[in-house]
């Protein structure tokens, strides 16, 4: 495989501090219009060397302490003095899984001196890039040399001592130059050619030696300087990106989350020529749908063509308005909507008719799931392992060696507890410092019952489980009967959740937990409480603290609760540990106590507070809570999670998702997802109909505006912010395919949850088209080769790399928390039953055997698929029952069915289920087959850019190398598959000698959209 080349852009902005006033950031990164993931670290240097990212790379200061100084432009800054030799140490695996690389800082030279090392960041000085001043001191010199002893060297004249002055050094992977801007003027532009980035860092294991105010040859060349948030980012920023860093970080302008360049840096189209199958479309059917008063008409996104020369083209992609609030459907009547089809001037119509008060009904829950341990996954029919089972197996062996008493540090070290011996702190955002400690362990207590019930199959591995779930549940069980209690008989103490007063020695509060400054006071925090930190956080929220790495801020504080709540009531469920549900109960009622005193403006406020108001799925814990214990208190605290504007427009309920009313775009993703699911287990336990409404209007949303081909969501470029969904729907080219890094492959774990408990009230295929589409596409596509490692974001652009993380289960981000769960649970949708024993779903394709203890019947499923177009279901036992099987909306060539060796004459229509009827027999076999094909997936709104399926399976190009452009093929318009060479039993295929394999399968470069022209 041809290597990745590395291209330079290097950017430099000055400016004098004579002129400026003074502006400190808060922290956000999304102040920037970059958003956070595409940081890697941001040392702001205003009294401490921390890393203000969530990443917790923090800096280490050489050869004496840090200086920090006052400063007229920044209030404080660090202080270098090139004299007593200090210098900055960054962790060497900062650098860690980059392809591109950007830093940005404010520098004050304090001499003309010439080789002052601003930075030296490489494997070795063999293998680095370096910024000095020049030989007179007036100007910035950039060396880049690699292992290939290439060597660029590129000189910035117009530096002066004594002023502030901004500097961005941009690494850009795809584009072959080297940029230089003075004061935002670009002044030179060089050709590279040669480099590749692996001869300068190591990617990979995170050996480089990362310095700043010192060269990597030896103690030369150190920095006489003041110094002023340094940030690093993975991602090659742009002109307009570094505009904003600049003019933020002086107060000149507050520009948030704005989006200033067309289409990033996408290719442009013209929008009036025809693209793929609308060539050829001449013309499309109006549509006409029914709705009720109030409730905006759920419009079709496909509709029927008609298409020149006899030609079958598929159902044609629409784009609809999207009103922000439901006046047009006020009163009863009709009315007419025009949509638009890109590159096309036709415009399709839909005439809505608006029908008076009628109440719309919501179905009854029908289905119920089966038990973890009522399904286990099989070896395929060729007797090889499944991706299903080498997934599974990676988690659940590694979970096996991990010790639970990492996953408790950080909750003794809350409550000033004593370590056990060999205890060690987990890594990312479980360190001593950072405020979203604990999600982890809540993520490891799911997975640790999931694992349990999953491993009948090994009883060592699942006493192993066993044992740790016993042991996990009795320490938080300690603790949590400490909190709010004397910690000796007559002590003082705070019971009551609402007088928690200040921590010892403080006059606020504050969420640093730092050892110095972290309270342990637990006798304090009101009886019930549990957390792995002190309960600041959440009192913080509730007085308005915003998002963000200062002390003074909060990171989702009631996402973590939900996590650790969560995972107690999954032990409980599998094991009856009546500890664990004991635990949760009174963590729901500090909850109860806390939130009920608040008003609807207040909640209002911390639900839709940028990730400081992320709840996870409180709703649904609590809920989930009320369903366990019967008592009604917990189905009213989940109430006070309702997000209203939201969910209902406003506090009068006017309009919003239960009313079909898109209200989340441009929103994080993530941080809502799970809300929707807390809304759906809502109606399960209340029946109170608005809630099923803003789940289903909700899915129907996502799933078909603003869904990536992998089946994942958000990767905005617009609002600028990967894990936020795109600012307007359907519109994924326009402002999607954000650089860097997309579909958050946590949001696509929840998303398949909420897929999954809709599909027990209605059982339409839609939702486990999708769910296929999740599982195959973007679950089993996220893990390593060799290892649990799994990704966090996604990137989707051409030439693309997966980057995967927490090989060792030590250091985890979101995504790699809820892989713990996918991973440990992967067989919990296959089939499904009816609340009445009567009918048995089987919705997918996997091997595995089921046993439906009610019926006193196994069913084993044996296929290799999808390597196969086939699978057959052997029934062990008898009995009378119907089996309903999912015939896929791919399934276009036909779908057959074979009972015992005869051919069943069926209405197989794609996208619905056929059922079969009959009292089986034992030994009763059923074959199904579903001829796979090739079809295209285009982007909504730019028809031409198209993923590329066979069957259920998204294919990606395997690329040598970076790509600036989406990768080009051209099809045969009447039948893509004559393009298209390969062996369907390896689901490898070739399209101009190019490799195309399943996403899953892939682990190097790719890409997953093409350029595609028909002919």
């Amino acid at each position: 495989m041809k290597r990745v080349k590395l291209s330079i852009y290097l950017a430099l902005v000055f400016y004098s501090s004579s002129v400026l006033t003074l502006f400190a950031q808060s922290g956000n990164q999304i102040l920037d219009g970059i958003g956070e993931t595409g940081l890697i670290a941001r040392y702001v240097f205003d009294g401490n060397l921390k890393d203000w990212s969530r990443n917790n790379l923090h800096a280490e200061i050489k050869n004496g302490s840090p200086e920090f100084v006052e400063d007229n432009l920044f209030k404080k800054a660090l202080a270098l003095n090139a004299g007593n030799n200090t210098y900055i140490s960054l962790p060497n695996q900062t650098l860690n899984s980059i392809e591109s690389l950007s830093v940005t800082g404010w520098i004050f030279f304090k001499s003309e001196a010439d080789n002052q090392f601003v930075l030296d960041l490489g494997k070795n000085n063999s293998s680095h890039i370096s910024l000095k001043t020049t030989e007179d001191g007036r100007g910035i010199q950039s060396e880049i040399i690699s292992e290939a002893k290439c060597v660029f060297k590129t000189i910035a004249k117009g530096l002066e001592p004594n002023k502030w002055n901004h500097f961005a050094i941009v690494l850009d992977v795809a584009s072959e130059t080297f940029k230089v801007y003075i004061n935002g003027k670009h002044t030179e532009e060089t050709k590279l050619e040669g480099i590749e980035l692996e001869n300068i860092f190591n990617t990979e294991n995170g050996k480089n030696e990362l310095y700043i105010g010192k060269s990597l040859a030896s103690n030369i060349g150190n920095l006489n300087a003041n110094l002023h948030d340094f940030r690093l980012y993975r991602i090659p920023l742009n002109n307009s990106q570094i505009d904003n860093i600049y003019y933020n970080s002086l107060g000149r302008e507050n520009r948030v989350n704005e989006h200033h360049e067309e289409n990033n840096d996408l290719q442009a189209f013209t929008d009036d020529e025809p693209q793929l199958y609308n060539q050829f479309l001449i013309g499309v059917y109006d549509v006409e749908v029914e709705t009720v008063v109030g409730f905006l008409p759920r419009l079709p996104r496909t509709i029927d063509g008609i298409y020149s020369k006899g030609f079958n083209g598929p159902k044609v992609r629409v784009i609809w308005p999207a009103p922000t609030d439901n006046g047009v459907v006020l009163k009863p009547g009709k009315y007419t909507v025009t949509g638009t089809i890109a590159s096309s001037k036709i415009v399709p119509t839909a005439i809505v008719t608006v029908k008076a008060d009628t109440p719309l009904t919501t179905p009854r829950k029908g289905l119920e799931t089966f038990t973890l341990d009522a399904v286990s996954l099989d070896i395929d029919s060729h007797g090889h392992s499944t991706k299903f089972i080498e997934n599974r197996d990676k988690f659940i062996k590694t979970l096996a060696e991990t010790n639970p008493d990492d996953f408790l540090y950080m909750f003794r070290n809350a409550f000033g507890q004593k370590q056990p011996e060999g205890a060690k702190p987990l890594g990312v955002w479980d360190t001593q410092e950072t405020k979203l400690r604990g999600h982890a362990s809540g993520h490891y207590l799911s997975a640790l019952a999931q694992s349990y019930a999953s491993t009948d199959f090994d009883k060592v591995l699942q006493l192993n489980f066993k044992t740790k779930m016993e042991y996990m549940v009795k320490t938080l069980y300690q603790l949590s009967q400490m909190s709010g209690k004397p910690v000796t008989e007559g002590g003082e103490f705070v019971a009551n959740p609402n007088a928690v007063p200040f921590g010892p020695g403080k006059n606020s509060f504050d969420s640093d937990l730092s050892e110095d400054g972290i309270r342990t006071d637990y006798w304090n925090w009101g009886k019930g409480f549990i957390s792995a930190y002190p309960p600041d956080q959440f009192i913080m929220l509730e007085n308005g603290a915003t998002y963000g790495g200062q002390s003074t801020q909060v990171w989702a504080p009631y996402y973590t609760l939900h996590k650790i709540l969560a995972g107690l009531m999954d032990i409980y469920e599998v094991s009856g540990n009546e500890k664990a549900l004991e635990i949760a109960e009174g963590m729901g009622a500090w909850v109860d106590a806390r939130l009920s005193k608040l008003s609807i403006e207040t909640l209002i406020s911390m639900w839709n507070r940028y990730i400081a108001g992320e709840f996870g799925g409180m709703n649904e814990a609590m809920a989930r809570l009320y369903r366990i214990t019967n008592n009604s208190k917990y189905l009213e605290t989940a109430k006070l999670f309702d997000n209203i504007k939201v969910f209902f427009g406003d506090v009068n309920h006017s309009h919003g998702l239960a009313k079909n009313v898109d209200t989340f775009r441009g929103l994080h993703a993530n941080q809502h997802i799970p809300q929707i699911m807390g809304a759906l287990e809502m109606y399960r336990d209340s029946y109170d109909s608005e809630y099923y409404h803003i789940a289903d209007n909700f899915w129907h949303k996502a799933v078909n505006d603003y869904t990536y081909s992998i089946g994942g969501l958000a990767g905005a470029s617009n609002p600028a912010n990967a894990e936020c969904f795109i600012s307007q729907p359907a519109t994924l080219y326009e402002n999607g395919f954000s650089a860097g890094g997309q579909n958050e492959t946590c949001a696509t774990y929840n998303m398949l949850k909420l897929t999954r408990n809709l599909f027990l009230f209605e059982q339409s295929a839609d939702f486990m088209d999708y769910y296929e589409r999740g599982l195959y596409n973007h679950i089993l596509a996220s893990v390593a080769e060799d290892s649990p490692a799994n990704t966090y974001h996604v990137p989707l652009r051409s030439g693309s790399v997966k980057h995967f993380g927490n090989p060792d289960m030590k250091g985890f981000t979101c995504c790699n928390g809820t892989a713990l769960e996918s991973n440990t649970m992967l067989q919990n949708s296959i089939y499904f039953k009816s609340s009445d024993d009567s009918t048995l779903y089987v919705s997918l394709f996997i091997p595995s055997t089921l046993k439906w203890t009610e019926k006193k019947v196994t069913i084993i499923q044996t296929t290799a698929f999808p390597n196969e177009d086939c699978t057959k279901l052997t029934i062990k036992g008898k009995g009378k029952f119907d089996i309903n099987v999912r015939v896929p909306a791919w399934a276009t060539k036909g779908f057959f069915v074979t009972i015992n060796g005869k051919e069943e004459k069926v209405n197989a229509k794609p996208g619905s289920y056929i059922k079969l009827s009959r009292k089986w027999k034992n030994e009763d076999t059923i074959e199904l087959r579903m001829p796979f094909q090739f079809h295209l997936e285009p982007v909504m709104d730019q028809q031409n850019i198209a993923s590329l399926f066979y069957g259920p399976i998204l294919l990606a190009a395997q690329e040598p190398e970076p790509l600036k452009e989406w990768h080009k093929i051209t099809l045969d318009g009447n039948d893509i598959s004559k393009s298209i060479k390969g062996n369907p039993k390896t689901l490898e295929f070739t399209i101009d000698g190019v490799l195309f394999k399943p996403f899953y399968n892939t682990n190097g470069r790719y890409s997953v959209y093409f350029d595609v022209t028909l002919q």
